[in-house]
């Protein structure tokens, strides 16, 4: 048992294992991220309404918010989540995921950062662009942003950044 987990664990385990465990470290961090999100939106830059559908579940009160200053702090939210839940995957992914070594370390997380920093820019223009332009709640504008992100660094990270 131990011997099996060891080999699922390691870089050499299956594509479809290597996908799962992508999975795994990109929802740990793509939790990470929500959870922050959602703190920050709450506590430091309010960005939910009360017809947002996470103000309604929880029961809360949010302040009245014109969309511009919604989509400005969310954009930011997004951002702060953005940095934390960034260098937890880049450690998951470097040590249970993708093999390192195609590039040297530093160049490495640089281009996990720049990938996932573009992949950032466009899911917030979406999401900004949902809020200011359709009038979208920022729960599913944000969404869209996650959805758009698993998208763009899978490919990039397998097919670039490590050796696959």
């Amino acid at each position: 048992m131990i011997a099996l987990l060891r080999k699922h664990l390691s870089h050499e385990a299956h594509p479809l294992v290597q996908f799962i465990k992508y999975g795994i470290a990109g929802g740990i961090a793509t939790g990470t991220h929500i959870g922050i999100f959602f703190l920050c939106g709450w506590f430091l830059l309010p960005c939910l309404t009360q017809d947002d559908i996470t103000v309604k579940v929880l029961g809360l009160t949010a302040p009245a918010l014109s969309e511009s200053t919604r989509a400005w702090n969310a954009g930011f939210c997004s951002g702060i989540g953005f940095f934390v839940s960034n260098a937890l995957c880049y450690i998951l992914n470097r040590l249970f995921v993708f093999k390192p070594g195609k590039h040297h370390w530093v160049v490495e997380a640089g281009l996990f950062f720049a990938v996932s920093g573009i992949s950032l820019v466009i899911g917030t223009s979406i999401q900004t662009f949902l809020i200011t332009h359709q009038g979208v709640q920022t729960t599913f504008a944000f969404g869209t942003n996650i959805v758009s992100a698993l998208l763009i660094n899978y490919a990039m990270r397998k097919f670039v950044i490590f050796k696959g």
